[in-house]
């Protein structure tokens, strides 16, 4: 049974450390153990099951801890995905997920903190001192089951519509380890698989897909049971009894207690971090006032 994980440097321990073609670096910043990995070859892709490209993983303390708005942390998530944007032209954030769903509420949420500023031009830019904005659209996109539109075809006719330099989409993740829920954020220029983290994978969304680069930023907030039984008990788990795991096969997910703290606090992280990184002309005093 392969074990599940949405985070790179989980299927990097699972696949092990010394696969060609992945490049691995690691340093502290603000408290903060941030990786680099990326993903050169196709043989590398095959092994680790992500795409190519860079998967920068930020492990903090706990997400239901309180932080300010102001928490240098901030600048350095935001300084992280500032190197994956393009340098000028308008954004699309899209927050993917069911806001319905706690641990899948993740994409909505921070969709609702971030700032939209496409509709702030001319004179009205001027006169309230924001002409220094950068063109920022967002969107939530629901899921397919509440719309009956898959989500990139939805964003698809979105970004065919506005053209954007580049989306940023926002989704939950799945870990394959229990103390990596609500304490990691993984920030890629690979793409995603919306659904990905609550078992419910759709078609991919990227580059190849929507004509224009793809960042996608998640914060895993489930454990698929069946992978946290074997990497629990390694050796020692029936491979004939994973099946019981899965009864009439619904798939089951752990989630912390703490979901809803959670969720809220690393939706506000994340919109913090994306204003911070998109309008860099501005300090974070200075965006929370604006939000």
């Amino acid at each position: 049974m392969r074990l599940r994980t949405d985070l790179a440097v989980e299927a990097r321990e699972i696949a092990g450390e010394n696969i060609g073609g992945v490049d691995f670096d690691t340093y502290s910043e603000n408290g903060m153990e941030i990786s680099r990995l990326t993903v050169r070859t196709e043989r590398a892709r095959l092994a680790l099951g992500k795409e190519e490209g860079t998967y920068v993983t930020i492990e903090l303390e706990s997400l239901t801890d309180r932080f300010s708005d102001t928490d240098g942390r901030l600048r350095t998530i935001g300084a992280e995905i500032r190197r994956l944007l393009p340098v000028n032209g308008l954004l699309l954030v899209a927050g993917l997920g069911n806001e319905e769903i706690t641990p899948d509420s993740l994409g909505p949420k921070t969709a609702a903190k971030v700032l939209a500023t496409r509709h702030i031009t001319g004179e009205l830019a001027r006169a309230t001192g924001l002409d220094r904005l950068r063109p920022v659209a967002v969107m939530s996109t629901g899921v397919t089951g509440q719309t009956g539109i898959e989500t990139g075809e939805y964003i698809l006719s979105i970004v065919r519509r506005i053209r954007p330099n580049a989306v940023i989409a926002v989704d939950a993740l799945a870990s394959r380890r229990l103390e990596r829920l609500g304490c990691t954020l993984q920030i890629s220029d690979a793409g995603i698989s919306p659904g990905a983290g609550v078992g419910n994978h759709r078609t991919a969304i990227n580059r190849e897909t929507l004509g224009v680069p793809v960042i996608s930023i998640g914060v895993p907030t489930v454990v698929d049971l069946r992978t946290l039984a074997c990497d629990l008990l390694g050796s020692e788990f029936k491979r004939d009894k994973a099946e019981s795991l899965v009864p009439d096969g619904r798939q089951m997910l752990v989630i912390p207690n703490e979901i809803d703290l959670l969720t809220e606090r690393a939706s506000r992280l994340i919109a913090l971090s994306l204003n911070a990184a998109m309008q860099d002309r501005f300090t974070l005093e200075e965006l929370v006032e604006l939000m």
